[in-house]
């Protein structure tokens, strides 16, 4: 009897493995929303990284986040570092190119809880009196985030706190201009 329960556990634990294994080696999580301003004004908020503590669903995780800024204010070289507690990490954001007025690609480096490097991009499109934003993030699955995204997907995880960011964007973007 006991043989019979080793060999099923033997069984059932290849067969996890297997199941984990054949996950996505990369994920994607993407979110769009239609913000009540025009394109420059909403392009300055994500563009000038200092702007994020005014809209970024990170900050209300963690207000007392030690953050630091180097680069210029925006553009290619631009980023900041911190470093928070349990829900935000440590890391280190650093804007790789911009396109005024559409487009945003950041290189996302996460220190803690676990190590990750992944590509965030911004598109901004002219919609009506507004603008389509497209926040997308995309990374590699390692073998533990395999495992981490059968109990809840990254898509669950942290699209609902784009979702979050993209509304506190409109409601910044669409109260008064960026500084």
């Amino acid at each position: 009897m006991v043989g019979v329960a080793l060999v099923l556990l033997y069984f059932g634990l290849a067969l996890l493995a297997a199941v984990i294994i054949m996950q996505p080696d990369r994920f994607v999580v993407t979110r769009d929303a239609l913000i009540t301003a025009p394109p420059e004004r909403v392009f300055n908020l994500i563009a000038e990284l200092r702007n994020w503590e005014d809209w970024s669903p990170w900050v209300e995780l963690d207000p007392k986040a030690r953050r630091s800024y180097f680069g210029p204010p925006g553009g290619p070289g631009a980023g900041f570092e911190w470093s928070g507690n349990s829900k935000v990490g440590a890391g280190r954001l650093t804007v790789a190119a911009s396109r005024p007025n559409e487009a945003i690609d950041i290189k996302l480096d996460f220190l803690r809880p676990l190590k990750a490097s992944n590509d965030v991009s911004f598109r901004l499109a002219p919609e009506g009196a507004g603008t389509r934003v497209s926040w997308a993030m995309v990374g590699r699955n390692t073998l533990v985030s395999k495992a981490l995204n059968l109990v809840r997907s990254r898509d669950k995880t942290i699209g609902g706190q784009f979702e979050q960011g993209l509304a506190n964007l409109n409601r910044l973007a669409s109260v008064a201009p960026a500084a």
